[in-house]
């Protein structure tokens, strides 16, 4: 699955390249761009409204940093496509997509079976996240 995505989007994918932060900050005309690990999302702010797509670099799913990149940037309100690209396992796609991941692109393929059964294993959310999602707490007592 390396050359698909998983996308929980309606728009078409997006089919530039997306080029490095530093080519990014550099130049005015990109609109996808890849974070690395360890980069830091708040430098494309100042131009988040001409980005159509960020991928976020899992190195490894241990490496949890592109979490609170996703954050940032659904927090500022980045509305493009938000991948994931990586080591990136099924078990860590509904909090990938709580913080805000809307696009996958998996290492190692992913069966849609165990992605369903995934996605579908915490229906109830505990805290608020970028999702938008009412936490249960919430609903419960206002």
């Amino acid at each position: 699955m390396a050359d698909s995505f998983l996308r929980f989007r309606d728009d078409e994918p997006h089919d530039e390249p997306a080029v490095t932060l530093d080519a990014f900050l550099g130049q005015s005309n990109a609109t996808a761009v890849r974070l690395e690990a360890g980069e830091d999302a708040r430098a494309l702010l100042p131009q988040i409204g001409q980005l159509a797509l960020v991928e976020v670099s899992f190195p490894t799913f241990r490496d949890g940093r592109g979490y609170s990149a996703a954050r940032v940037l659904r927090e500022a309100g980045y509305t493009g496509e938000l991948r994931a690209a990586g080591d990136v396992l099924v078990d860590q796609l509904p909090l990938m997509r709580r913080c805000g991941f809307d696009s996958f692109a998996p290492e190692a393929p992913i069966d849609e079976a165990t992605l369903a059964r995934s996605l579908a294993r915490y229906p109830t959310p505990y805290q608020p996240a970028a999702d938008g999602l009412t936490p249960v707490w919430k609903r419960r007592h206002g």
